[in-house]
């Protein structure tokens, strides 16, 4: 197998350096198998998907590929500069503010249109059509009289390269966190593939992120065309996965999702050889089960609920210090659920604001 690397110029400094991107390319032996898109990296900080992309690349060697891979490590070269002391900052385009993973294009097509247009297509032209709508919507974009910001152009090329997969997955990482997967709710099946205990079950709303930017207008798509009484699948699988927490890099847990990609891969058909998934439970919750605990008090925080650990109700969730009521009953705060459910995550530092997203944890989860 041959592994060819190019890049992609993403941007420009103020002092006219270009910002680019390496681009990784492995081509079918044979076969035409699903085409494979895999980024990592576009939150600064979220540097684990680097180590999975370079254990994948290392396995990859050993098997016969059907469907064509393109691997984007290190996919924001600005957030991953962006530092402060040993912290690095890269969640937010610092120009603008936005989260660099909602700044991709919602193209906002007028799908009974389009259909309308095109409904004498077979359904493998009716793909090919739509495909290439999609790849054309992304150069309007970039192409505006008006110019895009920085983020938006980097993310909308990212975003034209994943348009012409078949198969997306967005390599992320949490704050604090244990692995969980993002899986739109068409797709619940594949959740079973991949070397992660939890998995969100998401819908078709776009919220900003590159996983929906692929699979939303796909999927909006063929319920319209099913209620034209023309049933076919959604052709597109795209998936975020998280890998633990930000900065930190651990190439023994990366080489277990590695392989936890390729046993989807192989359920795919874009590797010829079978792998199987890791045996594991795994559960999942839908997106509306996924709650948001914010803290009710500023102050210093002991987290104490473990992420990834299921936790009952009234167990001990986080202890809140406030110093300077020392001396009154206020001084430490105990904060608890009266629910059951397993948290995902926490906040990454110790010192909070009022209302600062204390945790994220599933509810009413089910075995997958």
């Amino acid at each position: 197998m041959r592994v060819s690397q190019t890049s992609l110029k993403v941007g420009e400094l103020a002092t006219g350096q270009d910002l680019t991107i390496p681009i990784f390319s492995l081509k079918a032996e044979y076969g035409s198998a699903p085409n494979v898109y895999i980024q990592a990296n576009v939150h600064g900080a979220e540097v684990q998907g680097n180590a999975v992309i370079y254990q994948l690349m290392q396995l990859l060697e050993s098997y016969t590929l059907r469907g064509d891979i393109t691997l984007v490590p290190l996919a924001n070269p600005l957030g991953i500069n962006q530092k402060s002391g040993e912290f690095t900052l890269g969640r937010f385009d610092p120009i603008t503010g936005v989260n660099w993973n909602r700044e991709y294009l919602d193209h906002k097509l007028d799908i009974e249109a389009w259909y309308s247009e095109n409904q004498s297509l077979s359904n493998n032209e009716i793909i090919h059509a739509f495909r290439d709508n999609l790849l054309e919507s992304c150069q309007r974009r970039l192409s505006s009289e008006w110019g895009v910001t920085t983020g938006h152009q980097q993310a909308v090329l990212l975003q034209s390269m994943a348009h012409k997969a078949d198969i997306v997955l967005d390599l992320h990482t949490g704050p604090k966190s244990c692995k969980h997967l993002y899986c739109p709710e068409y797709d619940a099946k594949a959740a079973a593939f991949f070397s992660i205990p939890y998995t969100l079950m998401i819908p078709n709303d776009f919220g900003g992120a590159m996983d929906e930017s692929v699979f939303c207008p796909w999927w909006q798509l063929i319920e319209f065309m099913g209620t034209k009484g023309r049933k076919i699948d959604i052709p597109v699988s795209a998936f975020t996965l998280e890998l633990g927490s930000q900065e930190n890099i651990n190439l023994d847990d990366a080489l277990i999702d590695a392989k936890g990609i390729l046993a989807y891969l192989s359920h795919r058909g874009v590797i010829t050889e079978k792998v199987e998934p890791a045996m594991m439970a795994r559960h999942a919750c839908y997106l509306r089960d996924y709650k948001k605990y914010h803290s009710p008090l500023g102050g210093m925080v002991e987290y104490q609920a473990e992420v990834g650990k299921p936790l009952k109700a009234g167990e001990p969730l986080a202890n809140i210090l406030r110093l300077d009521l020392y001396g009154s009953d206020k001084v430490l705060t105990p904060l608890k659920l009266e629910q059951d459910c397993v948290p995902i995550l926490h906040f990454a530092s110790a010192s909070v604001y009022q209302g600062t997203e204390l945790y994220k944890v599933m509810t009413n989860l089910f075995e997958i």
